[in-house]
């Protein structure tokens, strides 16, 4: 695709609007910009920002905030990340044309007679990405002052998320009556699970294989925390109206020294999917028991309560969930035209995003972006260009 690895991002003034977010789009896509080198492209976003005279752009780290002063009594926040998950052989990025054997059968379905761009990112959240750039350089005549935020490091864990550190650094750059994240496929999710990783640990005695009644295996041990998990029943939970389900896995497990050694220590790390009628409190209190006192970076506490009482855990990561949010008047006017353009009724994030993060401010906020998010994350992730263009249309309308 020509111009593909050019970090150059500008579209035509005379092409048409699917035209222009394409641009948008194939420029985005082809930086590459795996959590850890989003840094050619947040440079490439801040020259294009910097261009729009209706809009003061600040930067920290690699996460940038760009914003107008219409002098409009609210301000709606909407915010991407421009970091992307590991490539899987989906990089670089490419144009399928109508009838490509690499389109899916499920998006085909709906957009057989167009254009489909595949590779990593375009779904989660490039589409939504290339949206927002368009919008801040068309739409000067919004009802609404408007808050842009290109932030890196989302994929992986939260201490590195830039909108964080924004958050933490500048406060005041990030405020606002309503906020929208870029996620989901031109439909509504209201709020998000909460996630939280730990290592539920064993600890045994090292000794020769051939000696084993000289030790104790951790391995073995690890048995009973399985054997938790599988007994663990995943619930689907109601909050303000939407359903969310809950998930606990084990992802990874670890063991041993060598394969004539008795193992010493086995560590299953697991993941919580919590449903936001729960605090991180009251979710870790579920696991490991109220007063275990297990925090990030304190290293290994014995469980006090909870599903695995009496096992070593060392937190690895824990995020808070965040109830839908539906219930402000931005909200809910937002949630009347999606319905009256798509039909969509809100559904419940099962992921963890952002809007948690707005939610611990105060902020309303809602998933809403181009691509669906069950194509997250794969390899054949792809994204129908009509989603920008349905997307660019919601967002325009309601902001003006």
């Amino acid at each position: 695709m020509d111009g593909m690895n050019e970090l150059t991002i500008g579209f035509s003034a005379s092409a048409t609007k699917q035209e222009q977010l394409n641009e948008l789009m194939e420029q985005i896509m082809g930086a590459y910009s795996v959590s850890d080198d989003e840094g050619p492209l947040t440079d490439a976003v801040e020259v294009f920002l910097k261009k729009q005279p209706h809009l003061t752009v600040r930067r920290h780290g690699d996460t940038l905030v760009a914003s107008t002063d219409f002098g409009r009594e609210r301000r709606v926040i909407l915010a991407g990340h421009l970091d992307t998950v590991p490539v899987i052989d989906n990089f670089p990025p490419k144009w399928l044309q109508p009838g490509d054997p690499l389109i899916r059968e499920d998006v085909a379905a709906g957009h057989g007679h167009e254009r489909v761009i595949w590779g990593r990112g375009a779904t989660d959240m490039k589409g939504s990405d290339a949206v927002m750039l368009y919008l801040a350089a068309t739409l000067t005549d919004a009802k609404y002052d408007l808050t842009y935020v290109f932030y890196d490091h989302e994929e992986v864990a939260a201490e590195k998320n830039g909108l964080r550190k924004v958050v933490e650094s500048h406060p005041d750059w990030i405020t606002g009556d309503f906020a929208i994240i870029g996620e989901t496929d031109c439909g509504i999710e209201g709020g998000c699970n909460g996630t939280m990783r730990f290592d539920v640990i064993t600890h045994g005695v090292a000794a020769h294989s051939a000696r084993a009644w000289m030790g104790k295996n951790a391995i073995h041990a690890a048995a009973e925390i399985l054997n938790r998990l599988n007994a663990h029943e995943n619930r689907a939970i109601e909050v303000d109206g939407l359903t969310y389900q809950e998930g606990l896995n084990a992802t990874l497990i670890s063991g041993g020294k060598g394969t004539n050694v008795i193992p010493d220590e086995c560590r299953v790390h697991v993941n919580y999917r919590f449903a936001p009628d729960k605090s991180l409190a009251e979710a870790k209190a579920l696991m490991i028991g109220a007063d275990a006192g297990a925090k990030l970076g304190n290293g290994e506490h014995q469980a006090t309560g909870g599903v695995f009482e009496g096992f070593g855990i060392e937190m690895k990561d824990e995020s808070p969930s965040a109830r839908p949010g539906l219930n402000s008047p931005l909200a809910q006017s937002l949630v009347s035209l999606v319905k009256e353009r798509t039909g969509r009724d809100p559904l419940a994030k099962l992921g963890w995003t952002d809007v948690a993060r707005f939610a611990i401010l105060g902020i309303p906020a809602v998933n809403l972006g181009a691509g669906s998010p069950l194509l997250a994350h794969k390899q054949d992730e792809q994204l129908p260009e009509t989603d920008l263009l349905l997307m660019a249309d919601l967002l325009e309308d309601w902001l003006r």
